[in-house]
């Protein structure tokens, strides 16, 4: 076997790189997807191109002992991948789980153990919780769509869905921080309540599947 590759190999090979880099080009700039699943396009042809480049330029597998070079290739490749995706994962679960500021984490540890006030400073805390309103996940769909309330009302969030609905604040992927929390994990059967201890008009959305969202807003 020549360990060297043909005209035709070269220019096929040239051909694919150039359709690898010009699709997640255009995906990007045509915003075509977005969040993980751009990501994950974006890391699949960049794996796609890098096979082209080793196996149609570098050749491997064509010189003496093909099959021993392809086998540690791939057991290099697989370490690299486990390594960088592991780190990817780590670094976005701290990112969540070390997102709130330290005033954020005060408000919802005071809210929690319903401490109002320190040394005569307002901790932002409700001091008594007044009406309750419920928003429902059902089929896919959030309802009521939009909620109107009052300070210090909470904001119960049930699932009727099999799917846990990861419930998260402000746009996505971008979310926000509502009295201090970042993400509500509600489950069927396990509904979750939020105190709303912030005014404003504020959006609420699935965080495995933005498509299912709605608002509520906080007056005074």
């Amino acid at each position: 076997m020549s360990e060297h590759g043909s005209l035709k190999s070269y220019i096929f090979g040239f051909f694919l790189s150039l359709v690898f880099t010009a699709i997640p080009y255009y995906l990007v700039v045509n915003k075509s997807v977005t969040g993980t699943t751009l990501l994950a396009t974006i890391l699949g042809f960049a794996v796609l191109q890098m096979a082209v480049q080793i196996f149609f330029f570098l050749h491997l597998g064509r010189g003496p002992k093909p099959l021993y070079n392809i086998t540690f290739f791939v057991f290099t490749v697989g370490t690299i991948l486990v390594v960088v995706l592991g780190s990817i994962f780590i670094m976005n679960n701290l990112r969540y789980a070390m997102s709130p500021t330290a005033a954020q984490v005060t408000k919802k540890l005071s809210q929690d153990e319903g401490i109002s006030q320190v040394n005569g400073v307002q901790t932002g805390a409700c001091q008594e919780i007044k009406a309750s309103h419920i928003v429902t996940f059902k089929d896919g769909k959030v309802s009521p769509q939009s909620t109107q309330a009052k300070l210090c009302d909470t904001l119960t969030f049930v699932n009727e869905d099999t799917v846990v609905r990861d419930v998260a604040f402000g746009p996505h992927p971008h979310h926000e921080i509502y009295g201090g929390v970042e993400e509500l994990s509600v489950q069927k059967k396990y509904p979750k309540t939020l105190t709303l201890n912030q005014a404003g008009t504020y959006t609420f959305h699935d965080h495995l599947d933005d498509s299912v969202a709605g608002t509520f807003t906080v007056t005074p």
